[in-house]
């Protein structure tokens, strides 16, 4: 991953003094998730940062039933990316919010709750 830009757009500005940045730190043990996940297409696929593990792209195998209701834990704007044939365990976090997941594939439905 390219170093983070120091001015303009997408900026990281950071506190020299403030230590360590932990992402998601307040998330709970039940709020976290490590699955494998590997890319059996012939193609790249990336994952964004704030998309819903289970629609991803179907050339990816994990385990979406656990993966429901979770994101890749990496800072917002950023993503994984799977080389064919390639596999690797990732961290995830729970979505938050209004926890409302707009279908990103054909046949599912817009809007549907993650929490009942």
């Amino acid at each position: 991953m390219a170093a983070p830009s120091r001015s303009g757009p997408g900026a990281v500005r950071v506190d020299p003094d403030a230590g360590p940045i932990t992402l998601n730190a307040d998330r709970a043990p039940h709020e976290r998730l490590s699955l494998v996940i590997e890319n059996t297409g012939d193609r790249p696929v990336q994952i964004g940062s704030h998309l819903h593990l289970p629609d991803a792209n179907p050339a990816l195998a994990f385990d979406r039933a656990a993966a429901h209701g979770f994101r890749l834990d990496v800072p917002s704007g950023t993503s994984q990316r799977f080389e064919p044939g390639a596999s690797r365990r990732v961290e995830a976090v729970a979505l938050r919010g209004a926890r409302r997941v707009p279908g990103l594939q054909r046949g599912k439905a817009d809007g549907g709750r993650l929490d009942g």
